[in-house]
């Protein structure tokens, strides 16, 4: 009850400020760390995630979506599952570890100031996008509901882009809707760093236990990064759930034919908003607390070893 409880932002800089330049350890460790973080969080939240999705597809009600799974069945209610787990386990990985290099380049002493952190962040993001964009488009090929019996699986989709020919695999393959996907990942990545550890900071201040402002701080953060971005996400579930020559509209027409489906009504775009804020605050809430958790363990076992 009497603990003290240390601002994790502060400890952090603190770190960074007595680790000594040419131990980078601590910096290689982060990459492990946001894998597990993100692989825990993404296994819990899928559910939550498919009835989201089959939203932004067919524009439905949360209890259309979940009477349509449940129709189908228990054999497909994961079905999908590895593609996200994959890239979310990556992404974790590419994420927390190169954001932690960057902000090292960028200010190897501290403090750590917002506009290092969201340079950082921006650019993590960035490379998120590049190498984890093929997942997702994969994932959302698989969880259209429309595409079961042409593609029922993640090999009938490889097969299909690798007839596209060089350049077809990259533009109507595995990087269809790449640009907004570039757009979301490196803004949410920079609102999301930027902002962590100081609402983070904020609520350890007030004496709480360890685990609740990171909790707390994700959740969020998250959710209103997500909000933010939401029309980005329809437009990218959109366009990369197009498959095959005939079917691929530019970005523009694919961004009028939101805006024209959705009625012309922001608030038909934010349809499922809802489970969107849900998902967001269970899966950053869940990623930032077990995240901070590990390394602070992690942090503990150096400190005993030294």
């Amino acid at each position: 009850m009497g603990e003290q409880n240390h601002s994790p932002g502060k400890e952090l800089q603190h770190w960074t400020q007595t680790e000594s330049p040419g131990k980078r350890s601590w910096h290689s460790q982060a990459y492990a760390l946001g894998a597990v973080s993100n692989f825990m969080s993404t296994f819990l939240t899928f559910p939550i995630y498919k009835v989201v999705f089959r939203q932004q597809i067919h524009a439905m009600a949360v209890s259309e979506a979940v009477r349509q799974l449940w129709h189908e069945g228990l054999q497909y209610f994961y079905r999908g599952i590895y593609p996200p787990l994959l890239s979310k386990t990556l992404q974790g990985t590419l994420l927390f570890g190169t954001y932690d290099s960057l902000l090292y380049c960028l200010s190897p002493v501290g403090p750590h100031s917002l506009g290092h952190r969201w340079a950082a962040g921006l650019m993590s993001g960035v490379v998120e996008a590049v190498a984890l964009s093929p997942f997702e488009r994969v994932q959302n090929v698989l969880q259209d509901g429309r595409k079961q019996a042409r593609f029922p699986s993640t090999f009938s989709i490889l097969k299909e882009f690798h007839s596209y020919g060089v350049w077809g695999r990259l533009s109507l393959g595995y990087y269809r809707g790449f640009w907004p996907v570039l757009l979301r990942n490196s803004l949410g990545s920079a609102l999301y760093f930027s902002f962590k550890d100081p609402i983070q900071d904020s609520l350890a201040e007030q004496g709480l236990p360890h685990w609740v402002p990171a909790l707390v701080s994700g959740s969020v953060n998250g959710t209103i990064t997500c909000l933010v971005l939401y029309p980005l996400i329809v437009l990218v579930a959109n366009m990369q759930s197009h498959i095959g020559w005939q079917s691929m509209p530019s970005l523009w027409a694919s961004a009028q034919d939101v805006w024209d489906t959705r009625g012309r009504k922001v608030f038909l775009i934010y349809r499922g908003g809802s489970l969107v804020i849900l998902r967001s605050s269970v899966t950053w809430g869940i990623t930032t607390a077990i995240h901070d958790f590990l390394q602070r363990r992690y942090r503990s076992r150096k400190e005993l070893k030294d």
